[in-house]
């Protein structure tokens, strides 16, 4: 993790995927309005893991908001990260919580949702949201628009 934009070791070349969530290195930047209350959108339409009892994959689309406080996650070091689990075995549940602590965790942000929108294996789409809590007061929501899984329907 860097504090200074100058020292991202990520941004500007080119970087080895990681092999792991844990090996994984999430950077941050100063909030340039860290005074106004906005959100801010990440979509991973073609997230991947793996099923940790098969080794088969899984597919989800991933829908991460924030309301910054005074970091802004580096979005390519996100990328890095979210492709990390292309390896990783867990439960759809596990992934998607996981995600949103790890950027809790790096970020401190006022407020930070995820959702996670699995497709389907064995006949059963799984989806899984978390929050950090209520969204601030006068913070707007857009909806995630990711339908849910309607079959042939």
């Amino acid at each position: 993790m860097t504090d200074d934009p100058k020292n991202l070791t990520q941004l500007g070349g080119k970087t080895t995927l990681p092999a792991s969530p844990e090996q994984a290195t999430l950077e941050r930047v100063p909030n340039p309005h860290v005074d106004d209350l906005y959100l801010v959108r990440f979509a991973a339409p073609e997230f991947t893991s793996l099923c940790p009892v098969t080794g088969q994959p899984d597919f989800a689309h991933l829908v991460i908001d924030y309301a910054p406080n005074n970091w802004l996650v580096e979005s390519k070091s996100l990328k890095l990260y979210l492709g990390s689990f292309r390896n990783h075995g867990a439960f759809h549940e596990d992934c998607t919580v996981a995600i949103g602590k790890r950027l809790v965790e790096l970020l401190d942000p006022k407020w930070l949702r995820i959702g996670g929108y699995w497709y389907p294996r064995g006949g059963i789409p799984i989806d899984v949201f978390w929050q950090t809590g209520i969204a601030p007061k006068g913070l707007w929501l857009p909806d995630q628009n990711v339908p849910s899984y309607r079959g042939r329907g």
